[in-house]
Formats: structure tokens, sequence, C-alpha cells
């Protein structure tokens, strides 16, 4: 029976499929498998069972990715299962920005009691008017699941959309309006666009790159909308911003002390994937990447392993082996199998930076000794057999 532990709730949606062969488990020290959302791992201790991490959602920022490889623990993330729920946000904010709904609604409440309101309104909504979208230039900065719908959605609502992403991948390019303006370099963005809006992941190369120097580049007035990470925009340099009217709107769903109530500042408490149709879509998708992992060894969505596929096995045993990207690692497998006569049927390996993934479907169950030997391989960090 495999166990499964969950850090956090976790839609039943997803938990559903978790049927015959899985149980639920409190205790993380006898979990085979991990579900998680926000919850912080850094500082947890991982038991050696422990064989995979499915994070219900697209950042993984609170997993420790090295810790888990090293261990042998595979960890999974659900690209685009909340797309679409983030790219309606990104519509909503657009819409917030470019009139002041929020500033008119504020002083709607604030007329409670008023006799007068409707006439009082006809002299005051010219303080919240604003302007419309069509027509007007977006730069999408990361072409991912999010950024392509959002850059459809742009071109439907007859805005021109600019897109700038250098690692867009195959199918995100099918699935991209042709009326999209590809950009090569982000400064182009910045310089020509109306609305800017940045959806691509936290990493080193992208810590702050709405920085003082991006803003200075823009356009006077422009609106940024940042639904990706907080820690993507330099929020004291976008402050600045607002204040001197070099940025007319800054819309952020990510509220901290920086942003909280300042001016122009337009925070939404997280929001984006906290729809229940994306939770649900994020737990289905982290369930059945585990459960194919747990069972048949295979790998769809790592952010710490090659994604790694050969189906499900049809012979009599398939062994999985986690271990380091060095030289020799497959000749030894294959040697020590050969030494067993035992035969291979099907094999796969992949890497990924430091570490790989091998998968052997063999003719025969392997014996005891001879896995033995295989976990002893020097760089072998995990073995599974499946």
């Amino acid at each position: 029976m495999l166990k499964y532990h969950c850090l956090n709730p976790i839609s039943q949606v997803g938990l559903s499929l978790l049927g015959e062969g899985f149980e639920r488990t409190e205790h993380l020290g006898e979990a085979d498998a991990v579900l998680v959302r926000s919850a912080n791992m850094h500082d947890l201790e991982l038991p050696p069972c422990l064989e995979a991490v499915a994070r219900a959602g697209a950042g993984v920022n609170n997993i420790p990715l090295d810790k888990c490889a090293e261990k042998g623990i595979v960890v999974f993330n659900t690209p685009g299962a909340n797309a679409n729920g983030v790219k309606e946000l990104v519509l909503a904010g657009l819409f917030l920005a470019s009139r002041d709904i929020v500033g008119g609604i504020n002083w709607v409440q604030s007329q409670s009691g008023n006799e007068d309101v409707a006439k009082a309104a006809e002299k005051e909504k010219k303080h919240f008017a604003g302007c419309e979208i069509k027509g007007k230039k977006l730069g999408i900065i990361g072409l991912g699941a999010i950024g392509v719908l959002v850059a459809n959605a742009a071109v439907n609502l007859e805005m021109e959309v600019y897109g700038y992403d250098p690692y867009i991948s195959v199918d995100a390019a099918w699935n991209l309006s042709k009326e999209i303006h590809h950009i090569e370099k982000v400064e182009d963005i910045y310089k020509e666009c109306d609305y800017i809006t940045i959806h691509v992941p936290l990493l080193d190369s992208t810590r702050k790159m709405i920085n003082q120097e991006a803003i200075d580049m823009m356009k006077d007035g422009v609106i940024v909308l940042n639904f990706a990470r907080d820690l993507l925009v330099d929020e004291e340099a976008m402050l600045d911003g607002l204040k001197s009217g070099k940025v007319k709107r800054y819309v952020s769903d990510f509220p901290n002390t920086v942003t909280a109530g300042q001016k122009g500042a337009i925070v939404i408490p997280h929001l984006g994937a906290s729809t229940e149709e994306s939770e649900d879509n994020c737990a289905k998708m982290a369930a059945e990447e585990m459960i194919d992992y747990l069972k048949n060894g295979n790998i769809r969505h790592s952010v710490n392993y090659p994604d790694c596929d050969m189906g499900v096995c049809q012979d009599q045993c398939r062994i999985a082996i986690n271990h380091r990207n060095i030289k020799n690692m497959i000749g030894q497998f294959t040697t020590l199998f050969g030494e067993g006569d035992i035969n291979i049927t099907r094999m796969v390996n992949k890497s990924r930076k430091d570490y790989a993934y091998s998968l052997f479907d063999l003719e025969t169950e392997l014996p005891a000794d001879l896995l033995e030997k295989l976990k002893n391989i020097e760089g072998v960090l995990k073995v599974r057999v499946l």
C-alpha cells in the first residue's frame, strides 16, 4: 500500500483519484509521496521512504529542489492547470487599471445615505472615467501557458499585442495567435507598450527584472501588471514610478508591506489561481503525475529530474533508478543485469543537469542480491522495483 501525505488542503477532485493501492497518512515520516500547495518544505526532515513531491500549482519556491534531487525524490508541478483562472484575473486587472472602477465604487460607498447620490455621481464620474483598452499596445513578457492565454484574449479584445519570450515552447508557439508581434528584445516591450504584463518564473536571472532601469525606458503613464511573482518587480522602484507619474497604475496579485495601501497600486489578495476550478485542475494533475510515477515510474512535469515515459510495463519487472549524471552509469547497470543472466526488453535513460533517471523493463524478477548491488553503485541515489 502506497501512502501519501497532504501538507495543505488539497481538492477532493484530485484526492479521489488516489483509490486502490493508496492510503492517506497524517504522518510525513511514513509517506511515499507528498501533495503540497504553499507549505514551506525547506526546513522539513524528509523521510527516507519519500519518493515524490507533487506541487498542486506551478511555483516551487517552497520546495528544496536540490535537496530532493540528491535524495532521489522527484518533484512535480502542474504547469497550465491554473492558467485560465490567472488569465481571467489579468484581464480584470487590465480593466481595473484602465478605468478607475475601484475608486468609483469606493466613492459610491462613501455616499451611503445621500439622497442626491445619482445627481452627485454625474458630477463626480469624470474623475473615474479612464480609457478603453481597444487599440492600445499590450506587451507580454513570457509566453508560457498563462502568457499565451492572455495574449490571445487581448487580441480578441482588439489590443495590439507584443510578445517576448526567447524560450517559447513549440506547443505555446502553435497555440499563439498569428496576430501577435514577436519581439526579440525585451527593451522594445518597455519602450513601445502602454500596458506591460509579466509571466515568467522567478529565477536568479528574472529576479527584479522590472527595475529602475526598465521603468525609465517605459512610456509615461504606463500600466504594469504582475500576476506571476512579486519579486520579479523592484517594487520600491515601482512606487517611485507611481509617485512621479511615470507609472499610472501598478496591478499586483501579491500584497506586502511595500505596496499595500499605496496610491496608484491596485493590490489583489493573491486570487490568481484561487478559483474552485483551478484548485480542482491542479489537484487532479498533481495526483495523476504522482500515480504514474509511483506505479509506472514515468516522469511528467518534473522540476528537478528529466521527463521520462515508457508507458505501462508489459514484462515481468520494471526497475527505476534515480542517479547522478556521470559517465558509465548505464554501462554499470547493463553489466550487472548481464552478470545475472537477466534480459532487458526495453530501457530509457534521460538526464537533466546533474541528475539522471533510467528505466529498465526486464524479462525476469530482479534477485535481491542484484538489487543491493544496484543500490551500492556509486552515484545511484534511489532504486525502485515496480
